[in-house]
């Protein structure tokens, strides 16, 4: 199915700037970027997509219920890809208001503002809308036996306060298909990684704290298991879903790159070796930056998903493997320090040219 409209939340942080740019790259829809821009969101992650008559901008919090509305009335989506969310561990225990207020209750005043818009539409309307809802597998919680993977049939076990509000909405969702009607898709996936991924994640922070002659810090041994996947892979994924997934279903997105995090550093910094050969003052060796500090609570062990539905189901399969996505993530980071540089400094926050809402 061929979606004309697609309203995107959370447009400018990592994974919406990425969808943003494969529809406008990649396909002729016309694509409204729903955005509340808090730190996160980054408009010079989407600096060519601007330029695009296809494309426009809502400065608006999805916890606003009167503002959605007119967004849904003006510009009359034929489908939502909702990734607007708070995502970083550490911020969620130091504090989950935030996350509660967003993940929980902005998903759910998104919800209604669909399902009332959704209500009004003609019966062919109404039949292709989509609600496809973006979520994590860290809902999961933890895997302790080595064998075992994240189905989309896993018991949700939440570990933070991030995971349980994401385990929140993907509830609210499925509730929402359930009671309503409300035709929904929801996807739950890996680690992402590569280009314009904010700093304070574990890849970019890994990558700037080296070229910076900054220690390299790693949680408890560093032998936590992540999987892998590089953001444009997961961008496809997405659009695959909205397009032709089963409704009411849910799909595991992964990247079958199952790695240690200790692993993860030790191999940026030996890519630094060869691609940024002159070193900060001081530093002879990336590696010998990197510096091991206390385990934060509740930190999962491993995580690691099935991805066998989507791949049977709708033809999605990885394209990078870690080796060849990490290549060209610590790459863009050599050749773009003017876009970090920008975060770093927080002049990024400063580009506000072309809102609308």
């Amino acid at each position: 199915m061929v979606h004309k409209k697609i309203l995107v939340t959370g447009g400018s942080g990592f994974i919406g700037s990425a969808v943003i740019r494969h529809l406008i790259e990649q396909t002729q829809q016309d694509v409204a970027n729903l955005d509340a821009l808090t730190y996160a969101g980054n408009l010079e992650s989407l600096s060519f997509a601007s330029d695009s008559p296809r494309y426009r901008l809502y400065h608006v919090d999805i916890c606003d219920a009167k503002a959605l509305a007119q967004v849904f009335a003006e510009f009359q989506p034929s489908a939502v890809m909702h990734l607007a969310a708070e995502s970083h561990v550490d911020r969620s225990i130091d504090g989950p208001d935030a996350f509660i207020q967003t993940n929980i209750v902005g998903t759910f005043t998104l919800l209604e503002a669909a399902r009332c818009y959704w209500s009004t539409l003609n019966i062919g309307a109404r039949e292709a809308f989509r609600f496809h809802h973006i979520s994590t597998d860290e809902v999961y919680g933890d895997l302790e036996d080595p064998k075992e993977l994240f189905r989309e049939t896993t018991p949700y076990a939440p570990s933070s306060p991030y995971s349980a509000s994401k385990a929140s909405s993907d509830h609210l969702v499925r509730a929402w298909h359930r009671t309503y009607g409300l035709p929904v898709l929801i996807t739950n996936c890996s680690n992402n990684y590569g280009p314009f991924h904010f700093p304070e994640k574990l890849i970019p922070h890994v990558i700037l704290n080296a070229l910076h002659g900054k220690p390299i810090p790693v949680y408890g041994d560093g032998s936590q298991i992540r999987d892998w996947l590089f953001v444009e892979d997961h961008a496809r994924a997405l659009c695959r879903v909205v397009a032709a997934g089963t409704i009411g279903e849910t799909y595991n997105i992964g990247g079958h790159n199952e790695i240690r995090n200790l692993e993860v550093v030790q191999t940026i910094c030996e890519l630094l070796e060869e691609l940024a050969p002159e070193k900060p003052e001081g530093v002879l060796f990336y590696r010998d930056l990197i510096t091991f500090v206390k385990d934060r609570p509740g930190h999962d062990q491993r995580y690691a998903i099935d991805a066998s539905k989507i791949k049977r189901e709708l033809g999605w399969v990885p394209r990078e493997s870690f080796e060849t996505g990490i290549r060209k993530t610590v790459r863009w980071y050599l050749d773009n320090p003017e876009w970090w540089q920008r975060v770093l400094s927080g002049d990024y926050r400063l580009a506000r040219l072309g809102e609308r809402g």
